[in-house]
C-alpha cells in the first residue's frame, strides 16, 4: 500500500507562521510523524508540499496509477480551487482531507472546502495528529475496499 501526503502553501512555515493557531511543531516534524506512523503501518509514503495551485493539481494527476490513496491539506486552496477538487475528482482516488486548525471555527470564508467535495472524510482540529488519524483511516478504508473486491 502507497500513499501520497500533499500540503498545499504556506505549510512550510509551521512553527513560524501563526503558532497559536498551528502549534510549534514545524514542518520537518509534520514530514517525521508522517513518515513515522507510515512505516509503523506498512505503508509506502510521498510527503509532498507547494504553494503553487498548478504543481499541487500536476501532483495529484501524477498519482494516478502510482498510490493507493491521498491525505490532502489544501491549505488555503481548500476554500478556493476548483482545480484542486477537479484534480481529485479526476483521478478518482480516495482521498482525506486534513486541517490542522478547526476550520469551522474560523472565518467564513473558510467554512467552504472545495477539495473536500472529493475526500471519504475529513480531519480538523487535531493538530498534526490529525494526519495520523487521516493515514490510519485511509489504511482501514483501502483494506476494507481490498477485501470487499469494491473500487474506492
Amino acid at each position: 500500500m502507497n500513499i501520497l501526503v500533499i500540503n498545499g502553501p504556506n505549510l512550510n512555515l509551521l512553527g513560524i507562521r501563526e503558532p497559536d493557531l498551528y502549534g510549534k511543531q514545524d514542518y520537518k516534524a509534520l514530514v517525521k510523524l508522517v513518515e513515522d506512523t507510515c512505516a509503523q503501518e506498512g505503508i509506502g509514503v510521498e510527503v509532498f508540499q507547494s504553494n503553487h495551485e498548478g504543481v499541487l493539481v500536476d501532483k495529484i494527476q501524477a498519482a494516478l496509477g502510482t498510490v493507493d490513496g491521498i491525505v490532502i491539506n489544501p491549505a488555503a486552496y481548500t476554500h478556493t480551487s476548483v482545480a484542486i477538487l477537479d484534480a481529485l475528482k479526476a483521478v478518482a482516488l480516495p482521498a482525506v482531507e486534513v486541517h490542522i486548525s478547526d476550520v469551522s471555527q474560523r472565518e467564513e470564508f473558510r467554512q467552504v472546502s472545495y477539495a473536500g467535495r472529493a475526500c471519504i472524510k475529513t480531519y480538523m482540529g487535531l493538530g498534526l495528529e490529525g494526519y495520523r488519524q487521516a493515514i490510519l483511516y485511509l489504511k482501514e478504508f483501502l483494506k476494507q475496499n481490498e477485501k470487499s473486491g469494491t473500487e474506492a
